[in-house]
């Protein structure tokens, strides 16, 4: 019996090492606005995940400082964790941002420096940041993403990244962020095509500026995209941090979308 509880309980300890919590957050306008009170809660809310992609990172003064400082929390609450910041985004006629990535080093090792995938950064204005990990000696790429708003059509954006599972054949692609476009939209049909499946499905991300009959959320843009055939998800979902306050208002200081997440094998 004792032999038998020692190998179920080696067995969970295996698994639960085995599966890895990747969360994405558009944390809106990081940087300079965000005081030592927000970081600690937005670190809360996160610390219980493995590898944290964060959009919306404020391109000027403040906003690598700000992730420094995440990190630092972070690195406060017994885990020990590392961080990557991308340069600047490049387009010319929206506003530039940078991307973050922060991740616990037990669970994931990164395996090169990120970078800025410059090929497609005429098409697209913020272009998106690759970033290879290493988890239990399997590799996944996740590529961190933050498309123009809806009124500037994203689609004509998104439609490029069709091409980048070919132009990465040896990268285990995921493609996760905000893409002001929800998931249903036909220009992520070349990706399904290509054996890519949503983490999210009919799953609003922003918040609206006020709930209305107990509705605080408003739009289908945060998501995650993995090739089916790669990973195994085990679970996913939303984080509602908006319920933690007493008004979407106030909610809204921290970000104006919720984080999205997903707990997965590499196959």
């Amino acid at each position: 019996m004792k032999k038998t509880l020692s190998l179920v309980l080696l067995l969970f300890v295996f698994i639960s090492f085995a599966q890895t919590k990747v969360v994405s957050w558009n944390i809106e306008n990081f940087g300079k606005s965000k005081s030592d009170s927000h970081l600690n809660y937005i670190a809360k809310i996160i610390s219980n995940y493995d590898i944290i992609a964060i959009q919306e990172v404020v391109a000027g003064n403040g906003g690598a400082q700000t992730v420094a400082k995440l990190a630092a929390v972070l690195n406060q609450k017994g885990n020990k964790w590392d961080y990557q910041i991308s340069d600047p985004t490049s387009g010319s006629s929206y506003k530039t941002e940078r991307y973050a990535f922060i991740w616990k080093t037990n669970k994931a090792k990164l395996k090169t420096k990120p970078w800025l995938e410059r090929k497609y950064s005429v098409e697209i204005d913020r272009e998106p940041y690759f970033a290879t990990f290493e988890i239990n000696k399997k590799t996944i790429t996740l590529v961190n993403f933050h498309a123009i708003t809806q009124k500037k059509q994203p689609e004509t954006e998104i439609k490029y990244f069709k091409f980048l599972p070919n132009e990465y054949p040896d990268l285990n692609l995921v493609f996760l962020g905000d893409f002001n476009c929800p998931e249903k939209h036909t220009v992520f049909n070349p990706l399904k095509k290509n054996g890519y499946a949503s983490v999210l499905k009919n799953q609003k991300t922003t918040l609206k500026q006020q709930c209305k009959n107990n509705i605080c959320l408003a739009s289908e843009f945060d998501n995650i995209f993995y090739k089916t055939s790669n990973l195994q998800v085990i679970n996913s979902g939303i984080i509602k941090f908006y319920e933690d306050f007493d008004s979407l208002q106030n909610a809204r200081k921290i970000s104006d979308h919720i984080p999205i997440w997903f707990e997965f094998s590499i196959n």
